[in-house]
């Protein structure tokens, strides 16, 4: 997990969501996601359509990653999932552009995560907090306190360690 500098945190890279194979279940389930929020508001035949089917094609890949990532979750574009495996993200979270979430990750009620901030596996986010951009969240975290843009926080509870190269 790196925290890439060249990567922005306030316009979105959709190139990190457009599925690579045929057989690309989290870009997929992505992809379904972001299809029902875009037909949700039209009030027409194809628009409610195109929205059950993509409900369905969500649950379907719900059920292949066993991620818990709501419809109506608000999450900025160029999400990258590398093993969506046990993500669950409250729908009254916020995930800005261009971020990283690994495995296991938990992002309760209230959580804020500016652009481009990588969360490392089995992190838990589990109170109201912000996570500043290009800020790193260490595998196994459990953040109950803001964390400032830049820096990297590990530990139970966690703690900064310091800023990260390149920021």
């Amino acid at each position: 997990m790196t925290n890439e500098p060249g990567i922005s945190a306030e316009v979105p890279d959709w190139s990190r969501e457009a599925p690579r194979q045929l057989w690309d279940p989290p870009r997929r389930l992505l992809g379904s996601l972001r299809r029902y929020q875009r037909w949700r508001s039209r009030q027409n035949p194809v628009a409610r359509l195109i929205c059950h089917v993509s409900v369905l094609e969500h649950r379907f890949w719900s059920v292949i990653t066993g991620a818990d990532i709501p419809l109506n979750c608000r999450i900025a574009g160029g999400l990258m999932l590398v093993h969506p495996s046990g993500i669950v993200i409250h729908p009254g979270a916020e995930v800005g552009p261009n971020c990283l979430i690994l495995q296991q990750v938990t992002l309760t009620d209230g959580v804020r995560l500016a652009g481009h901030v990588d969360v490392g596996a089995g992190a838990k986010i589990v109170k109201p907090v912000s996570i500043g951009a290009h800020a790193t969240i260490g595998a196994n975290a459990v953040v109950i306190s803001d964390v400032p843009a830049g820096t990297t926080a590990v530990g139970i509870p966690a703690r900064v360690i310091g800023a990260d190269a390149g920021t």
